[in-house]
């Protein structure tokens, strides 16, 4: 009998998600990588993901898109429903945070989790709790917490197949990701309008507040355009038609998706130097890190010298969803094979 794994996604948003779902898009595509390569895999997701694997739901639809859904209902019963089971499986990959780690010590199948960053620094206790059980993967070097041990840090790696080389942008500078303090919209703003070019903006607005105030005032349509939320159809001409991403972070952030998606097409970032951004932006190569909105704009000036062939190469050598599969196998074999589960990895 082959490998069973259990994938236990998040539920705010569909599996495969149809515009924004960050760890939503991680359990759908390595499902779909690990299904390619003949595991059986069920996938544990809302009622309307979509996976070539066996689906297992007990919500309809993700939480941000059912207006009659209590979160925290659905998620008890999603998490349960998985560990209810959890003896037709041989792992259980938990791509959904710290709650689940709560169940592990009750079922004898063991629990991988990848951690995809800490939403507090209250969480780590709960996962101090279980580090001698499970195995904890990282989704950066940066995001290694000191007191966990960790199996290995994976970098997430994307369908770079969905995207292909845009070797004429079209004249614009790009934001691209939740419209919050967090993710720098208002230094792009500052950014494009010192270089002297337009903005498109795309995103969810996640701090309406902030967008009231800080980003609606520039929007005027010509110099700067929202576009609101972008799905998986518009999404490589939207990062490909841009000169360059600015992905001008304002905190640590443990991942990219918008990162590696835009060098998928060829177009180089610059991303403020914080976080995972050293693994992956490759400074001067694919794009460049900086520290603030001067050296921002500085860089802007030079994106155009970039061979946006060689920028999707590297995408497409390092995160292409192939590797990340690879990768997650190998962790899994070290579990199912009773290895030392909390043996120190390094990229």
């Amino acid at each position: 009998m082959g490998l069973r794994v259990a994938m236990l996604a998040p539920i705010a948003w569909r599996g495969g998600p149809r515009h924004y779902g960050p760890w939503e898009q991680f359990a759908s595509l390595l499902t779909e990588g690990l299904v390619e390569r003949g595991v059986d895999v069920t996938l544990f997701a809302s009622g309307d993901s979509r996976t070539a694997g066996r689906l297992s739901s007990v919500v309809p639809r993700g939480w941000e898109e059912d207006a009659d859904a209590d979160p925290k209902v659905s998620e008890c019963l999603h998490i349960s429903a998985l560990f209810e089971r959890a003896g037709e499986f041989d792992i259980i990959h938990n791509s959904f945070d710290f709650l689940p780690l709560t169940y592990s010590a009750l079922v004898s199948t063991p629990v991988l989790t990848t951690i995809h960053g800490f939403s507090s620094p209250a969480i780590v206790a709960v996962y101090e709790k279980y580090d001698h059980l499970g195995a904890y993967i990282a989704i950066s070097d940066a995001d290694r917490h000191p007191r966990l041990t960790y199996l290995a840090t994976i970098h997430h790696g994307i369908d770079t197949d969905a995207f292909e080389l845009h070797d004429n942008p079209d004249g614009y500078l790009l934001f691209f990701g939740r419209i919050h303090p967090d993710k720098g919209t208002a230094d792009a703003i500052e950014v494009a309008r010192r270089a002297g070019l337009p903005l498109v903006i795309a995103g969810i607005i996640q701090d309406r507040q902030y967008y009231d105030e800080v980003v609606a005032p520039s929007i005027d349509g010509v110099r700067v355009r929202y576009l609101g939320a972008v799905g998986p159809e518009l999404r490589p001409d939207v990062l490909g038609g841009a000169i360059a991403l600015l992905h001008l972070i304002g905190f640590e952030e443990p991942f990219g998706y918008s990162v590696i998606e835009a060098m998928a097409c060829g177009t180089p970032v610059v991303a403020y130097r914080r976080g995972s951004m050293p693994e992956l932006v490759e400074d001067t190569v694919t794009g460049f890190l900086v520290r603030d909105v001067e050296q921002a704009v500085e860089a802007v000036a030079k994106v155009a010298a970039f061979d946006r062939a060689q920028i999707r190469q590297r995408a497409v050598t390092h995160f292409g969803v192939s590797r990340m599969t690879d990768e997650y196998l190998a962790a899994y074999a070290t579990m199912v094979d009773g290895g030392d589960r909390r043996v120190q990895c390094r990229r």
